[in-house]
Formats: structure tokens, sequence, C-alpha cells
């Protein structure tokens, strides 16, 4: 059944969604807001309903293409750098809305990429993920599809750095010819492997390597013109330019008050690089005590050499969050810094944050949805003082953000 459809909105994840004459909300991917659209119902719930775009009868002025994405994940490729910036700026508002947490007077404030213009939208990514399947009488590399998890073939990525781009006709020629023309024993362990990984970094150029990262692979990196080492299979952003201006915010946030960050509490600290960051820049008040905790103990491994290379006392503990946090000392002059994974802090973390009596809580999250989970109970005890997003993952659903938090007094 095909209907028209006016788009209100472009809610997170990239999809439109409109009403059917029946009140009942229906989801339109690649169609945006303010957009009239012809879109034909395959999925039917008794609350919502799904549709395929089939045209747009009446654009958005911020639509540049009506060409479907190059690649898959791309729900933004047919928008405006202002339009994707809108749409982006919008949810995230909404998610502190539905969550009930007060906005500070600014609102939500955006760092768009780079210069926000066009230009700057592709070729960010330093590592990309491809995954392989026969094709016919070869081989196919690139990314999953939804939702069929069919692999689509990719010659040149249009999302990751050229310098990625110039080393996959290697990385192809080299995957296929081990799964094509090696031993059988050889064949049936690359395809347990499934995924080739690619990362670059501006000191230690194009590694892949396939399946698990290897052990003894450590790549270098820079944050801030500071040298961090991270190992292959570690986390460091994706997009280096936008990477560092979330660096530079969680410092000057850091660093907002003279005495403030004398002691910085680095949680889900990964190889380190917020907490030393911040403590480099905090040493012209005086002395600074940096403490961290990771689950990984390679990471902390790392982040405890990252801190001796850039000068810095810090005691870095291996442990999960969650088992730890009562053991852990904060004062009324401790900044906290939180960057946890997408699924947001364990059980017990946030109640424990909202009691802590920390000075500043600055909380980094890719996933608006659990950070606004976490930052409810959070706000029982502190105010938000500033909400940034960076546009880390442009053309495609996602984004980062920073919370900037202040006790109560």
């Amino acid at each position: 059944m095909t209907s028209s459809i006016y788009i209100a909105k472009t809610v997170y994840g990239g999809d439109g969604i409109g009403r059917l004459g029946d009140g009942r909300v229906v989801f339109v991917p690649g169609a945006f807001a303010g957009e009239h659209v012809k879109a034909e119902i395959f999925e039917e719930k008794r609350h919502f309903a799904r549709a395929r775009l089939v045209t747009v009868e009446d654009p958005s002025p911020e639509r540049r293409s009506l060409e479907p994405p190059p690649q898959p994940g791309m729900v933004y490729h047919a928008l405006s750098a202002k339009g994707e910036c809108d749409a982006k700026s919008s949810q995230l508002a909404e998610f502190f809305e539905r969550a009930r947490i007060a906005l500070p007077g600014g609102g939500v404030s955006a760092k768009p990429v780079a210069g926000g213009g066009e230009e700057d939208m592709l070729h960010y990514r330093n590592k990309v993920t491809y995954h392989f399947a026969k094709r016919g009488d070869g081989w196919a590399l690139g990314y999953l599809a939804e939702p069929a998890h069919e692999v689509v073939d990719l010659a040149e990525d249009v999302l990751a750095r050229p310098e990625i781009n110039a080393a996959m006709g290697e990385v192809r020629r080299s995957t296929f010819a081990l799964l094509s023309q090696g031993s059988p024993e050889v064949r049936r362990s690359v395809e347990r492997k499934e995924t080739v990984t690619v990362r670059w970094t501006a000191r230690s150029g194009v590694r892949w390597w396939l399946g698990d990262a290897p052990a003894d692979v450590v790549l270098r990196e820079s944050a801030m013109g500071r040298p961090f080492e991270v190992p292959a299979g570690g986390f460091w952003q994706i997009n280096h330019a936008v990477g560092e201006a979330l660096v530079k915010s969680v410092v000057a946030r850091c660093t907002a008050d003279a005495g403030a960050a004398a002691d910085i509490l680095d949680l889900y600290c990964g190889v380190g690089v917020l907490g030393i960051s911040c403590a480099v820049a905090a040493r012209g008040h005086g002395t600074v005590r940096l403490a961290g905790v990771e689950s990984g103990r390679e990471a902390v491994d790392f982040a405890q050499r990252n801190a001796a290379t850039n000068g810095v006392a810090a005691n870095f503990t291996a442990n999960r969050v969650g088992g730890c946090f009562r053991r852990l000392k904060v004062g009324p002059e401790t900044t906290i810094i939180v960057d946890p994974p997408r699924g947001g802090m364990e059980k017990g973390v946030a109640q424990w944050l909202a009691g802590c009596g920390a000075r500043r809580i600055l909380y980094v999250s890719c996933d608006p949805a659990t950070m606004t989970r976490d930052l409810r109970v959070i706000t029982g005890a502190y105010d938000v003082e500033s909400v940034e997003w960076f546009n880390m993952f442009p053309r495609t659903a996602r984004f980062e953000t920073l919370v900037s938090l202040r006790r109560r007094t």
C-alpha cells in the first residue's frame, strides 16, 4: 500500500517520521523533516508502521540529492551539512526533553566538522572494519547492509581516509588471494576470521589485519600535540579532527576554574587520553593528582605508559568501574571524567556519582539514550552547565556528546 505522508521530523537513527490517516506513526528511511513523500508500507504494527520511500513530492530545502547512499550507514547522504547538523541538534535536545533534564540557557551547542562544509563530511574514518563473503566465483569485501546482513562490495570507501583508500587495492588483493589460492587449511582459517580491519595514523601509516588485532602491533597517535600509543585493538576516536576538538573541549571544561583540576578521576579511561591531556593542561594550577579506571589490562598498561611519556604522575587501575567505585577517593575539588561504552555506565555508577561530592563531572558519550538515562540520576545532585555535541561520524546517524555538570550547592 502506497501512502502520501508529511514528514514531521527526522528522528535519531535517520528515519523520517509522519502519521498515517489512522493516526499511527510511520517511519520512512530516506525522508527528512518538512518533506511530503509517497511511501510504500511494508510492515504494520498496532501503534506504528514502517515504509519504503517511493518518491519525494515536496523536498526539504536542505535536501541535496535524490540518489541513494553510495554505501551502508550513510543515512544523511542526501542532506546538506546544515541539514544534518540541524537534525542531530534537534534529536539531542529531544533526548533531554524526554528525560526531563533541564538544558542550560544556551541549549545544545553544536561543534561542526572542521570547517563545517560539505567537503569535511567525507574521508574522515581512520579505522574501518570490513566483512567478506563469497560472491559468485570471487569474493566481496565491504560493509554489511541491514537488514539482510549482505556484504556490499567496496572498491573505494567514501568515509575512509584517503590513505586507507590508497591501500585498499593491496588489502583486497592480499585477502582474496588467501581466500582463493591458499591451501584448504589457510582458506578455512581466513574464513573463520570473518573481518578485515584497516587503521591509519599520521605517525604509523596504514596497518591492516584479518580477524583479531595482532598483539604485537602498537600504533602511535597524538592529541593536542602530545604523543600517545595505543594497541592495534585499542580504542581511539575514528575522526582525528573532531576527536581533537572533543579533547580540547574536555580540557577547557576541566580547567575552567582555578584549582578545579587539582584532582582528576578518569573513569572508563581507555589509554588515558582525556585524563592525561587535562592533567598536562592543569599543571599551571599546581600539583595535579590523576587516577583512572579501565576494565582492560592492556589499555591500563598503555595509559600508564602514556602518562610517563607525557610527564604526568598517574595511577591507573584495571578494574570494572562498577566493581570499585566505592573505593575511589573523591574530594570537593575533584573533576571526574566519564567516557563509558555505548551501553552507558554499569549499574550503580550513576547513583554513586550523584552522591560522590566532586566539583564537576564531564560525561562523554556516543549514545544519547544511555547518556540521558544516566544523567537523570546524576542531575539529582548536579546541574547541567553545558551540552556540546560533535559530529564525529558525519553522514551517519551517530554523534558524540560532552555534558559538563557542576555540583549543586
